[in-house]
């Protein structure tokens, strides 16, 4: 092990009279057995500065399916892209899909499918599937047996252009371009915004380097969410009508605001989008 030691000294002597590197690497090798990996991910150096201390943790994902609905709204969804950029967005709209009884539900009466799997799995998975055989949506598994929240839209805060080009790039042909709250306004426009596609299904939101959430600054108040319908639901009798939607009430990025509930509310408790 001595000459493999000299050698690495020397390596980190290099790295040390060069401005452009950090001697992390080479001092993580010393400490390294032959055949371990010593690629700059397995270091400790890299991890730190890949995990986000504020990410919203296992225990926060472990409530009721219709609790969760309300607590994501005013969290920030953050998505990293392959070449590095982050795209963050705050929740403004959800909905609860209850299983076993929910006839809206994928998972209605416990039907656990190759599809659906991970409405069964542990709090914090993503159920990403795709409709109409195009659009994608992205829902997050909660407590309770294959119940999971849609990600219905999000308020877009940082990383606007590449959101447009995402989104231009799935819109073929289109030439005008998107305003701030078109980006996210609906479930699949949000995962175009996001590149989130199949192949996020079943990843875990506490673990996964690509796409985590984290606390909002501003959480809103009882008195600032709207409780309403769930949109496309089509002939699913009583379910159709159960007010599982939620959303911020006077936010802009919402996909579909509903008046009449938001006067029966009254204009008492109006929430600020600042």
């Amino acid at each position: 092990t001595m000459p493999r030691k000299r050698k690495l000294l020397a390596q980190l002597s290099a790295l040390q009279s060069s401005s452009g590197f950090p001697p992390f690497d080479a001092l993580e090798n010393l400490n390294a057995t032959p055949d371990e990996d010593c690629s700059p991910k397995s270091s400790k150096y890299f991890a730190i500065e890949k995990k986000n201390s504020s990410q919203l943790e296992a225990d926060f994902f472990n409530q009721p399916c219709v609790s969760l609905a309300k607590s994501f709204l005013g969290q920030i969804l953050v998505r990293k892209l392959p070449d590095g950029r982050e795209l963050w967005g705050r929740i403004v709209e959800t909905e609860a899909y209850l299983g076993g009884e929910d006839e809206a539900s994928h998972s209605k009466g416990g039907k656990q499918t190759q599809r659906n799997a991970a409405m069964f799995m542990k709090p914090g998975t993503l159920y990403v599937y795709q409709i109409y055989g195009i659009h994608f949506c992205v829902n997050v598994s909660s407590q309770g047996e294959g119940a999971a929240v849609l990600l219905r839209s999000l308020e877009p805060l940082q990383g606007l252009d590449a959101m447009r080009e995402l989104r231009s790039a799935s819109r073929k042909g289109a030439t005008k371009l998107l305003k701030d709250w078109q980006l996210c306004n609906g479930p699949s426009k949000l995962c175009q915004a996001f590149g989130i596609d199949k192949a996020f299904d079943q990843r875990d939101l506490t673990q996964d380097a690509a796409i985590w959430m984290v606390p909002g600054h501003v959480l809103p108040g009882e008195q600032d969410v709207v409780a309403t319908t769930r949109i496309g639901i089509g002939n699913r009798g009583e379910w159709a009508q159960k007010p599982l939607r939620f959303y911020l009430r006077g936010n802009k990025f919402v996909s579909v605001v509903d008046k009449k509930m938001e006067r029966e509310m009254g204009a008492v408790g109006h929430f600020s989008c600042s």
